[in-house]
């Protein structure tokens, strides 16, 4: 069957949509607008930030529009003026109404940073590497009302690897789901594509990180706490407490159990530095123990152990939570 181009409107705004984006503009297809979440002040100086999605749309020529809310009859309009095939939307941050949903002709579709139903919500990719998941991936989704629970066009699987971060897991998802989504688009194109209903077993909830989260228990197991390390990294960064001071943990792995004390020796308090060398700082976690390889005292820039060290000494320190 002959494939046709589609009039596509995008809506997405941090760093994870732009190689959907990318890629759809470098398709077939015709990107006729980009939505994205409105410019907000960020950081310390509290400046106006455009988002990564508008500054990509920019460079690449294309209108842009941000509304603060798809509930608006303005809005609405607006959307049914473009006469859209379909709305790809990537991590939006915006609620579609019905009315919405029901504007582009073939509907709306998503990509989703998991195997549905596995990990739906506002961040699966923290935690499939908080749970210990060797699995993730990403489903294209026709949307729905509900919270991700519309039917699956195609899903495709990604290994997580011992040494995946939070960012390096993100940044593959994020490659894979704009080929699979253009993939998708394609068939859409020459045809109906056969859609499967989500199935009721398996169904996971991927709460929105807080910050709280980011702080590190001592008493859990060298390997959560590794979890955590990993999945924060590169926000909002696992943390503790060094002499009232925050002390950032951006890199970590497992360390001997044993590393640092002596033999027969009663086992130091969880969070007690039993071993600091260059290799890194091994710290008592409630089982086993970790190192820590790259981290961050308050005020500074990220530091590697041995760099650290350098400057102040840490043998038989004690970490703690705020």
């Amino acid at each position: 069957m002959a494939q046709r181009a589609l009039r596509l409107g995008f809506a997405g705004t941090p760093t994870f949509s732009v190689p959907a984006l990318d890629a759809l503009v470098r398709s077939q297809h015709l990107v006729r607008a980009v939505f994205t979440k409105p410019d907000r002040p960020a950081g310390r100086g509290r400046h106006v930030q455009l988002s990564p999605v508008k500054q990509r749309a920019l460079a690449l020529g294309l209108p842009v529009l941000e509304p603060g809310t798809f509930k608006s009859v303005e809005t609405l309009n607006a959307l049914r003026a473009l006469d859209l095939d379909a709305l790809v939307v990537v991590a939006y941050g915006l609620i579609l109404p019905p009315p919405a949903l029901a504007a582009p002709r073939l509907g709306c579709y998503n990509i989703h940073a998991s195997l549905l139903p596995r990990w739906r919500g506002a961040a699966p990719i923290q935690r499939a590497l908080l749970a210990g998941d060797r699995v993730s991936g990403v489903s294209i989704m026709r949307m729905e009302a509900g919270l991700d629970t519309g039917p699956l066009l195609a899903t495709r699987a990604v290994d997580i690897e011992d040494d995946d971060t939070g960012g390096t897991l993100h940044d593959r998802l994020a490659v894979v789901g704009a080929r699979l989504l253009c993939e998708t688009l394609d068939a859409l194109a020459r045809g109906p594509v056969p859609e499967t209903p989500q199935p009721e077993a398996g169904i996971t909830y991927a709460h929105k990180i807080s910050k709280a989260e980011a702080e590190i228990d001592w008493r859990a197991d060298a390997a959560e706490v590794l979890r955590k390390v990993r999945a924060f990294n590169p926000t909002p960064v696992a943390q503790t407490r060094w002499d009232g001071e925050q002390l950032r943990v951006w890199e970590a792995q497992l360390a001997p159990t044993a590393a640092g004390e002596a033999p027969g020796s009663a086992a130091a308090p969880a969070g007690t530095v039993i071993g600091a060398a260059p290799r890194g700082i091994d710290v008592r976690c409630g089982e086993g123990a970790l190192r820590i390889t790259r981290l961050q005292p308050a005020g500074r820039k990220p530091m590697s152990a041995a760099e650290l060290l350098n400057s102040r000494p840490l043998a038989g320190a004690r970490f703690s939570s705020s």
